[in-house]
């Protein structure tokens, strides 16, 4: 069951970042920003973890859920290391996500080869 709630709410999220693009203007970009941005407020009003507690991976793997681990690690670290945690608590908290898109940019860049439009 758990993994069909995941499913449902991800692709919910997926679906209405969907509808944003063929229905407005908006393009990919400023709605990554919306939903991280989105991640970040819910988290810092205390919404997002109840969410995360019944939505599991399908609240945590989109976009949203990015911005709910950089605000949940900002506020980890600022609770632990004062002021200095505003900025490096996002980043630890995001390292692994953010090295594994690096690596996984680079290895494709290193095996495809670009075609001629």
């Amino acid at each position: 069951m758990q993994y069909l709630t995941a499913f449902i709410i991800g692709g919910a999220l997926c679906v209405i970042a969907q509808i944003l693009i063929d229905k407005t203007k908006m393009t990919p970009a400023k709605i990554l920003v919306m939903y991280v941005t989105a991640g970040v407020a819910l988290t810092a009003v205390g919404l997002y973890e109840p969410f995360v507690s019944f939505a599991g991976a399908g609240a945590t793997v989109p976009l949203t859920g990015f911005g709910y681990a950089l605000a949940k690690g900002v506020a980890e670290d600022v609770s632990q290391r004062g002021f200095l945690g505003i900025f490096t608590g996002g980043l630890g908290a995001c390292a692994s996500g953010i090295a594994a898109a690096i690596l996984f940019s680079l290895l494709f860049t290193v095996f495809k080869k670009p075609k001629a439009k």
